[in-house]
């Protein structure tokens, strides 16, 4: 198994937002996850990657085999796992180009492989900027610097496909896009599936996984996966609302 999340909690500031998760995603597979504002869902995403100011009171994180709790979260992306943000930061002053070419080179220093030939690196940039559907404008400036919403979240796709991630978690990377950048982000994850990577993709809405079809949908409530099933979840869910979710988990917690 790729990733085993076992009996986890998280807290923030002394109060616990994740409270018993439970997850296993294999490689090849894409899991959503699903679920109302302020269910945990970005703090899942946070405690995988090691983000500072998370902490993990109970429970592990197994990822390649190894449980990562305490590790560093450079480390971490060196490992192999790769987060899209949901707000992408600018960094004025560095260009893609270069941004790149040190991430690419310090993952390759970590895993004992010397540093990628200029020619081959610019030959893989424009293979990777193809298949995203990014300008070469945006490529040439600096980071995320006066791009909009959805050509920050091509921006996260095209660095995805560069660092060709073992677990990439997309954090609500649907969020503010039109159904036009929606569709050339979801073309590029869907590029980038194989049998050898997993998704996690995190969403509240069922329109994204139209274009990224996901193995298995997972609901998260309080904190829990509380329901968990294949994509046609997602479109009871749609139907229904998360009240219906909720009403569930009530009557669940009170037998």
């Amino acid at each position: 198994m790729l990733l085993n999340i076992k009996s986890l909690h998280v807290a923030i500031n002394g109060k616990e937002i994740i409270k018993g998760l439970n997850l296993g995603v294999n490689q090849g597979e894409v899991h959503a996850i699903m679920g109302p504002n302020g269910t945990g869902k970005s703090t899942l995403a946070a405690a995988i990657t090691g983000r500072e100011g998370y902490e993990i009171t109970q429970g592990e994180i197994w990822f390649k085999g190894r449980n990562i709790i305490g590790m560093p979260a450079e480390e971490r992306a060196n490992e192999g796992i790769f987060l899209s943000f949901q707000y992408p930061v600018e960094i004025p002053g560095v260009s893609m180009t270069n941004f790149m070419r040190t991430a690419l080179n310090a993952q390759r220093e970590y895993r004992g492989l010397p540093s990628i030939p200029a020619g081959e690196f610019l030959k893989m940039m424009e293979e990777k900027k193809n298949l995203v559907e990014i300008h070469s404008k945006l490529t040439n400036r600096s980071v995320n610097e006066g791009f909009s919403g959805g050509e920050k979240k091509k921006n996260e796709i095209f660095q995805m496909a560069m660092l060709q991630p073992s677990l990439a978690i997309l954090d609500e990377t649907d969020s503010g896009l039109d159904i036009d950048a929606l569709k050339v982000v979801a073309k590029g994850v869907n590029e980038l599936r194989s049998n050898d990577n997993a998704f996690i993709v995190i969403t509240h809405y069922q329109r994204l996984l139209d274009f990224i079809v996901p193995d298995f949908v997972h609901v998260l409530y309080d904190g829990k996966i509380v329901k968990s099933g294949g994509k046609n979840l997602a479109l009871e869910l749609e139907e229904k609302g998360y009240e219906w979710i909720k009403e569930q988990y009530q009557a669940t917690s009170e037998l």
